[in-house]
């Protein structure tokens, strides 16, 4: 009986052993949904406003009243928001409301990084704003001629501002606005 009993133990024992081998149960990381956009592909705009400029063919743009411009990008519910204003000596309320309009974000946002643009060629001239944070925009910007034309432009999204969840997302719709303001000519 007792041999029975020792090896029934090691018999168990071995069992035990071998079956609760196992690795052990982690809990998965949190993670984001990691976004990928294609490529982007540039054609030139023209209609019969003033200035003419490459956009991102994936865009879809819609013209409003007096050369005001919108750019949509339905897959990532964005749009970037273009003003066409005359220049008839009120550069300076100009350039101050285009600042105005970026610096009404200096609530929310952790910082804005302004990036000069000058293309003496082309005679245009401005400022290209990144808002960085949470924010209602991410990007702005302003072009001139400083004697007879004004655009600015903006971007917004149609989600809760969010800058680490929207971030693959501002960031390629930043690079197409940075595009479209160094392509921007005058007629």
């Amino acid at each position: 009986m007792l041999k029975k009993i020792v090896a029934f133990s090691i018999i168990s024992i071995i069992s035990l052993l071998v079956f609760s081998c196992k690795d052990d149960v982690l809990p998965k990381p949190s993670s984001y949904l990691r976004l990928d956009y294609p490529e982007a592909k540039y054609v030139n705009f023209e209609n019969e406003c003033p200035f003419t400029f490459e956009m991102n063919s994936d865009a879809v743009i819609k013209k409003d009243k007096n050369c005001g411009l919108t750019i949509t990008y339905p897959k990532m519910k964005a749009t970037i928001y273009l003003t066409y204003k005359p220049v008839t000596k009120n550069i300076n309320e100009l350039l101050r409301d285009a600042q105005k309009l970026t610096f009404e974000h200096v609530i929310k946002a952790d910082d804005i990084l302004e990036q000069p643009y000058l293309n003496s060629d082309k005679k245009v001239y401005g400022m290209f704003y990144q808002v960085e944070g949470n924010a209602a925009t991410n990007s702005q910007f302003y072009a001139t001629d400083s004697t007879r034309h004004f655009v600015t432009g903006s971007v917004y999204f149609y989600a809760k501002p969010n800058y680490d969840s929207i971030m693959p997302a501002a960031s390629y719709v930043k690079n197409d606005m940075q595009r479209l303001m160094e392509t921007l000519k005058w007629k």
